[in-house]
């Protein structure tokens, strides 16, 4: 158990409720820690890991500064980032927002027509990229008139100022931009960043945030979660998401610990052990991938292995349950668990948690619901992941299961400056100081996501339990309602199938239909090995629809979702080859479904499986 009175360095915590702006973060530990490791980096150049200190960070926040004022921005002028996670990235942000501009992160696996309207839409006047490559992109896609400026830090022959709109080398332009005074720094109610949603329909908006908002919600997380007095952390999702940036970025700034910035997803798994983070934040799918692999390794291996894996699983999740205050599944070995825990967390646990690096006590999964197989066999075998919620209008947190009280049904209790209710139809709502300002120039849409006494609507049906946790239970827009009246929340039921290796992506559908029937994206290792078995090509598309191909991926369906009521399983199923991605249209940069372009686009495939039954 983690001493609360010490959590984070007490002194550390009270220090940020001293602090108003985001800038702060960085500032207040120069006369305190000055030469303390903030950020690792990959340097390329000689194939190490760099450590980069606070006063380091700091100096060099100084001179990108001094940059931005040399071109004359008006305060509150916009500013936009398309950069992958990276140093830069730190000091893009903090020198932006020490200058009273608004930093416009953009998506880094975005598509340049997402990226252009998005520069328009927030009217930016400067665009700093890692790739000219990147800008060329853009700026074939769309007219960007409001450009003035386009910094390209990692090309060192980017200069181009020969078009409307002038190229620079990130030297270029810190060592050329005449040097001006400095402005006056930010208020705690200007805004600190329009970070525009994913839209799974329609256009992104912008979502307004403060340095305040954002602030709030630090000091609301670490009212929750207990990090340690010294925290080092792998940054890999996306800077430009919330999450990331509230967490492993502002939250681990202002508390002085270290972020190390992943090389690439596929290197992930090596810098996990070559970092050794302590605090890992992640998002499902990270999960979801290494329960995959996991499964996959498991059954090659001799029955007695798979025996002790799945006994370690069921004396672990006792363990838990006891430890949470959840009910204990009744069993009759339960009395061995004090003679063999130790030996099954040696022989199972260690090895699953030696995955994560040998240093990690506290795993956050937010961003999307963790599937209860998966949960339960993290949670099980000692990979203690706390599940939360969040939204982007909320800065993003809302809520985070907590230490001794970690129901992975739920996604725990409300932060504490936050108040939770449910409105119509069971929608959760929430009212606190990290709730967003509005969305950039949609009047119209920001009325419509609060309440008329002020209150975030945020789209999903949940249900709040006495002792405060939260349990989301769908989206109000996504329930499938079938002709029978059957209502179906389709991301959990999603979640469930893609436990099985065989599905890498899947959607399921059936409103107005008879039963629920899916689209599943095969995970091609996955397929060929089903259909060596069935004596059928893989590389054939007629193998996809083979009816022994079929009623193999339907009995796998129906295995993997077989803690779901019958009338929620899909009865059939249409498997494809060709993945669902940001560049075709069918992701948003989030990752998410776009479900109605997907259903758009599979309009007749869907339409068939209707038809199957009578075949």
């Amino acid at each position: 158990m983690i001493d609360e009175e010490n959590y984070g360095g007490r002194e550390r915590v009270k220090a940020l409720d001293l602090l108003t702006t985001l800038p702060e973060l960085l500032t207040h530990h120069l006369d305190k820690r000055p030469d303390d490791t903030a950020y690792k980096q990959w340097d390329a150049s000689t194939k190490s890991w760099r450590d980069i200190s606070f006063k380091e960070t700091f100096d060099e926040v100084l001179r990108w500064r001094h940059a931005f004022a040399g071109l004359g921005l008006a305060r509150g002028a916009r500013v936009a980032m398309l950069l992958p996670n990276c140093v830069d990235a730190v000091y893009f942000d903090q020198s932006a927002l020490s200058n009273a501009l608004v930093p416009v992160p953009l998506h880094a696996i975005d598509t340049p027509k997402s990226s252009a309207y998005i520069l328009n839409d927030s009217g930016a006047e400067v665009l700093v990229t890692n790739k000219k490559l990147k800008w060329k992109g853009i700026r074939e896609a769309a007219e960007t008139p409001n450009l003035k400026l386009v910094v390209i830090t990692d090309d060192e022959d980017a200069d181009d100022e020969t078009g409307p709109i002038p190229v620079l080398s990130l030297a270029t332009w810190l060592e050329r931009t005449p040097r001006a005074p400095l402005p006056e720094g930010p208020k705690a109610t200007d805004l600190a960043c329009l970070v525009y949603t994913s839209g799974t329909t329609g256009n992104p908006k912008g979502v307004m945030l403060t340095h305040r908002n954002i602030l709030s919600n630090v000091r609301g997380v670490l009212r929750s979660l207990h990090p340690d007095e010294h925290e080092t952390l792998l940054s890999f999702l996306p800077l430009s998401h919330t999450f990331e940036r509230t967490t492993s970025y502002y939250l681990a700034l202002g508390l002085g610990y270290t972020t190390a910035f992943n090389r690439s997803i596929a290197t992930l798994s090596e810098d996990l052990k070559t970092i050794r983070p302590t605090v890992l934040m992640s998002v499902p799918r990270v999960y979801e991938m290494i329960y995959g692999k996991l499964r996959d390794g498991l059954a090659k291996k001799p029955a007695y292995v798979r025996y002790l894996f799945d006994w370690a699983v069921e004396a672990g999740w006792r363990r838990f349950c006891r430890q949470n205050g959840l009910p204990v599944e009744p069993s009759g070995r339960a009395w061995l668990d004090p003679f063999v825990a130790g030996f099954l967390d040696r022989k199972i646990g260690k090895t699953l948690r030696a995955v994560f690096g040998d240093r990690i006590h506290l795993y956050i999964s937010g961003g999307a619901a963790l599937s209860t197989p998966v949960a339960k066999v993290f949670l099980a075998l000692g990979v203690d992941i706390f599940q939360g919620y969040g939204m982007t209008e909320t800065s993003p947190i809302i809520a985070v299961n907590r230490e001794g009280s970690n129901h992975p049904n739920t996604v725990g209790p409300a932060l504490e400056n936050l108040e939770v209710r449910l409105g119509d139809g069971g929608e959760l709502q929430v009212r606190g100081p990290s709730v967003m300002q509005g969305y950039w120039n949609r009047e119209d849409a920001t009325r419509a996501i609060f309440t008329d006494d002020g209150w975030l609507k945020t789209g999903d049906v949940a249900e709040i339990y006495s002792d405060g946790h939260i349990r989301i239970t769908g989206r109000i827009k996504e329930i499938i309602v079938t002709s029978t009246g059957e209502k179906v929340p389709p991301s959990d039921l999603e979640a469930a199938i893609e436990t099985d290796r065989l599905f890498a992506q899947t959607m399921v559908v059936g409103d107005d239909k008879p039963y629920i029937a899916a689209l599943a994206v095969v995970n091609p290792e996955a397929f060929k090995a089903l259909c060596d078995e069935l004596g059928l090509d893989p590389d054939d598309d007629a193998s996809l629809d083979a009816k022994p191909v079929r009623q193999a991926a339907l009995k796998r369906i129906k295995l993997a979702t077989s803690g779901f009521p019958n009338y929620g399983v899909p009865r059939q199923v249409k498997l494809l080859r060709e993945p669902w991605s940001i560049d075709n249209g069918l992701l948003t940069p989030t990752l998410k479904l776009k479900r109605n372009i997907i259903r758009q686009r599979y309009v007749d495939e869907i339409d068939a499986l209707y038809d199957l039954v009578a075949k």
